[in-house]
């Protein structure tokens, strides 16, 4: 087990690096664009000049990658050129709203997927399992984002209620932080819930097919105690692994929410970054939302292996 962990640890650590660097090229490739979006209407040649030494624009590339990169692995990723503040303690306490609000969003993704995945599966072909797939068809076809436009607009306008919009901090009112976390949280789990409820459909029709499930069958067991006790633990596993891998999606679908929703995530920052041509914000949240996403993967990967003894094989 442990040989496993670390081989997936170092096939993880080059991609980690790949990413660094397409991260921090990217916003180089075009150096005058960058001096001009700086400086806009106050250009000049020697103020550009400034510019580019402030940014390492008049080095080599790969010179300036590894020290930027010494920097990052000491925590230091760099100073805002907006705030003058450096990104890592300003991007630290937006890591825990994003945080939140991903955590709901897998919350109410498995309290709604499995569940629905289970009784679509129980009742196949029958008029529950094809209302319940058209459902998770639209949870899958529909953006989140305009699914959020679309009920703000009718709460506002039928009902003359939003949710609250100003951030409340957890600990200050866990009330109001649940208020305000749960609904944008419940949208956003549409598509993950959409999904899971699909996989979960499939394997327990594969798992009800088994000759163990046969057995209990004949065994005079309730449906109930042949769901829970013997189906539903080997449905699990897999559901686990593609629970994991659309969290990826959930990262990115922050950037939006935050943004519709007035959470200071990382999401809203780096709008933020954008508007203002801030570019060490702008590659500090894009080297985080990467390296989260291969996080999760390797998490995942490593969780199957420890639950499912076959995978070490």
């Amino acid at each position: 087990m442990s040989t496993l962990i670390v081989r997936r640890l170092v096939l993880a650590l080059p991609t980690i690096l790949v990413v660094s660097f397409l991260a921090f090229s990217m916003i180089r490739l075009n150096p005058d664009a960058i001096v001009a979006a700086r400086l806009g209407e106050a250009y000049t040649p020697e103020a550009a000049e400034k510019v580019r030494h402030e940014y390492g624009l008049d080095r080599p590339m790969y010179t300036e990658y590894f020290r930027w990169m010494g920097r990052v692995l000491t925590g230091d990723l760099g100073e805002s050129a907006v705030s003058f503040r450096p990104v890592a303690k300003e991007l630290a306490p937006k890591i825990a709203v994003t945080l939140e609000l991903a955590a709901f969003a897998v919350f109410f993704a498995v309290l709604v997927g499995v569940p629905v995945g289970i009784v679509s599966a129980m009742r196949q072909d029958g008029w529950p399992d094809y209302i319940l797939r058209t459902f998770s068809i639209l949870g899958l076809s529909v953006p989140g984002f305009y699914v959020a436009t679309v009920v703000l607009t009718i709460l506002a306008v039928q009902f003359d209620w939003i949710p609250p919009l100003k951030y409340v901090a957890f600990w200050d009112n866990p009330v109001k932080n649940v208020q305000q976390f749960a609904f944008p949280a419940l949208i956003l789990s549409l598509g993950t819930a959409a999904s899971v409820m699909r996989f979960t459909r499939t394997m327990m029709l594969d798992v009800l097919r088994q000759d163990y499930i046969r057995t209990a069958w004949a065994k005079g067991l309730r449906e109930r105690a042949v769901v829970v006790r013997h189906a539903l633990k080997n449905v699990m596993l897999p559901v686990i692994t593609i629970l994991g891998l659309t969290m990826a999606n959930l990262v990115g679908g922050t950037v939006i929410f935050e943004s519709i929703f007035s959470l200071p995530g990382v999401g809203s920052y780096l709008q933020y970054a954008v508007f203002q041509k801030d570019f060490a914000p702008i590659q500090a949240v894009v080297l985080l939302f990467a390296s989260s996403v291969i996080i999760i993967n390797l998490v995942v990967d490593i969780s199957y292996t420890a639950l499912d003894p076959r995978a070490r094989v």
